[in-house]
């Protein structure tokens, strides 16, 4: 196999220096010895992907491989091979030319192949005396010896990735349907809590579902269902302390029933109109309803820092959050159009929700305002969703990873 001379294409092909780095460490790479080039050619039929090549990429490097006598590729033999395209169209189950010529091109580009073009762009090979070939003009197979290896490890990393693809995507399938159904019992036993809200986080985690969802695709969601079925869980827990309690009272006689809806027995009172009642005051005209809601302590877990803004210094309702939320703006320095534009635009709830994540995080805004304002803007055009950011906040105030490969 020749070595030590770059090739340039024939023609109105470019040479670019990408391809020339790839001629050099290609002859740099070479040693003497040999690999089944089968076994290369399964390799890189399994780090497609990664190096960037499509089915018919592959079929056509399949055809190349057929016109290369030995089984295995070594480097004291020559390694190229120049079969026409009609003979590569044949044998690469009748490909079209056009098509042919950007498979070629695509295997040229992943440094898979390297073109040896002679003077009129021809493939042909010359023979000496004793029949050996001498000289020969088409595509060298080198790189597959060169970069055997590489390609390899290419493909045990894929494999390990799509292992953890299907590890991260049964996870996320049963943590959903652990929460889905625990919401359910929730709802149908009528047990106190924001079950509404869980609904709505659910429902708001699973429409984010990509169609084709990516490894880090389903170890956001997954996380995000994990951090909702704990909350869930919490719920529950509530209620069977109280079940407990309240077991334990009528033992020793103590029990006290407590008409009073507004108790605080319920774990996290909502916002909802009955019939008959007139609208509250501080509930604007005009006002979109609420398109996110999030359990009242899963807000409060991911952004403390809000807290003791409320009245009394303590958040145990949605109206405490949102008067808190007010106080924060004002320090903050949002100004009230900032933040009436978020209200029009998120909901009031969901604008509380967004000022305690940047009070979480006003080290790093040089702007609250401004920044509130972007995410309005972003949230009108529907690019912004609440959930995130706030799955991000819960992350940072220290919540442990639940996403493990």
């Amino acid at each position: 196999m020749e070595t030590g001379y770059i090739t340039t294409p024939f023609g109105r092909r470019p040479m670019t220096l990408a391809l020339i780095k790839r001629q050099v460490k290609t002859e740099q790479a070479v040693t003497i010895r040999s690999v089944d080039k089968w076994r290369v050619f399964r390799d890189i039929g399994d780090a497609r992907s990664r190096l960037g090549l499509q089915d018919r990429a592959l079929a056509v490097l399949n055809a190349l491989l057929s016109f290369f006598p030995a089984a295995e590729l070594d480097g004291e033999k020559n390694l190229i091979v120049f079969p026409s395209n009609a003979q590569l169209s044949a044998r690469a189950n009748g490909i079209a030319g056009t098509t042919l010529r950007k498979c070629l091109g695509a295997l040229v580009e992943a440094g898979v192949i390297i073109r040896k073009d002679s003077p009129n762009g021809k493939r042909y090979a010359r023979k000496g005396d004793e029949g050996n070939i001498e000289d020969a003009y088409g595509f060298s197979l080198a790189p597959l010896l060169a970069r055997a290896s590489e390609f390899a490890a290419l493909a045990q990393d894929v494999a390990a990735e799509q292992r953890r693809f299907r590890v991260m995507k049964d996870r996320l399938t049963i943590v959903r349907r652990d929460v889905r159904k625990l919401i359910t019992v929730g709802m149908e036993e009528n047990l106190p809590g924001d079950w509404a809200a869980a609904e709505a986080c659910f429902v708001e985690i699973v429409g984010r579902f990509a169609r084709r969802p990516t490894l880090r695709d389903l170890m956001t969601s997954l996380d995000e269902m994990s951090l909702l079925h704990e909350e869930v869980t919490r719920m529950l827990e509530t209620q069977e302390e109280i079940t407990k309690s309240d077991g334990n009272d009528i033992a020793y006689g103590c029990h006290i029933q407590n008409s009073n809806t507004e108790s605080h027995n319920e774990f996290e009172p909502r916002f909802e109109k009955k019939q008959g009642e007139k609208p509250e005051p501080n509930k604007l005209a005009g006002r979109k309803d609420e398109p996110e809601v999030f359990p009242l302590s899963m807000v409060l877990r991911a952004c403390p820092e809000i807290v003791p803004y409320g009245p009394g210094g303590s958040i145990v309702s949605w109206r405490d959050m949102m008067s808190a939320a007010v106080t924060v703006r004002s320090m903050l320095g949002v100004s009230p159009s900032a933040y009436e534009e978020a209200c029009e635009v998120m909901g009031q709830m969901g604008s509380a929700i967004a000022i305690a994540c940047i009070l979480e995080r006003t080290g790093h805004i040089n702007s609250a305002g401004g920044y509130l304002r972007d995410l309005t803007a972003k949230a009108r055009r529907g690019e912004f969703s609440l959930a995130p950011m706030l799955f991000a906040a819960l992350r940072a105030s220290g919540m442990p990873s639940r996403v493990s490969a």
